[in-house]
């Protein structure tokens, strides 16, 4: 592998590590990179899960003030982003990657008007449910999480864009603490996915590949945790629109 691209793709990790992060596009920046590179779409996606789980590590340790008094939140999603990983990743390596191509623009496009309407939908739904934990919303929350969990493990790219958008909808926490919920469950789901494809297609994995892309990530991630809990609702909203806007447009004009 010559320099360059050894420098390009602990760059691009690095990106994808704080995008990651912040918001959740980074595999908008690695994948292309990977196939820039020439190397083949299927095996650039799984050694991209693979390499951009060690970003997640990180960005979880630095919101780990927001997850505190949220235990059992994760303990109720978490096995959902599970089943979804694995139901993800295994249908990456049965149907075409062209499968979610026309919808994931509209899924993206869907989730930035639930991250920009969060505030008055979670007023709205306060009034009409002052308890603030109907059942409802609740099999709604649990729904989109599975969902999202199955398209991260087929796929990923603006993952967390999805993710912030439906928790914003159905939840009444600051969207900080829904940032942090976010990291934890695109680790968990990354981390599954990853591990679904070491054990059934280890022959898609460029393990050199995905090494490089961890070492940048795993600096990523930590310097998107600083940013990112710095932002106020506001710009972390902006940020979230803008990326996600920038993630629509790169998957139409590809």
């Amino acid at each position: 592998m010559p320099w360059y691209e050894v420098v390009a793709l602990l760059a691009a990790g690095m990106a994808a590590g704080t995008i990651n992060t912040i918001v959740g596009a980074g595999t908008l920046i690695t994948f292309p990179t990977l196939l820039f590179f020439g190397y083949p779409p299927l095996l650039a996606n799984v050694s991209n899960t693979v390499g951009l789980v060690a970003g997640g590590i990180t960005g979880i340790h630095g919101y780990r003030r927001e997850l505190v008094g949220h235990g059992d939140v994760l303990r109720r999603l978490m096995p959902l982003s599970f089943l979804g990983a694995v139901t993800g990743a295994i249908l990456l390596l049965w149907l075409p990657a062209a499968a979610f191509d026309a919808i994931v623009p509209a899924l993206i496009a869907v989730s930035l008007l639930l991250v920009l309407l969060g505030p008055r939908l979670q007023k709205w739904a306060a009034a009409r449910h002052p308890d603030h934990d109907s059942t409802g919303r609740r099999l709604l929350l649990m729904t989109g999480v599975f969902a999202t969990g199955v398209y991260g493990g087929y796929f990923g790219a603006a993952q967390g864009v999805l993710m912030v958008g439906i928790m914003s909808a159905l939840m009444t926490i600051s969207l900080q603490h829904i940032n942090g919920l976010k990291n934890v469950l695109s680790t968990v789901v990354n981390v599954v996915a990853a591990i679904t494809f070491i054990i059934v297609a280890p022959e898609e994995i460029d393990w050199s590949v995905a090494a490089l892309l961890a070492v940048g990530a795993l600096a990523g991630g930590y310097v998107g945790a600083r940013t990112g809990r710095r932002l106020s609702p506001a710009m972390l909203r902006g940020v979230i629109v803008v990326v996600g806007v920038a993630a629509i447009a790169k998957m139409v004009v590809s």
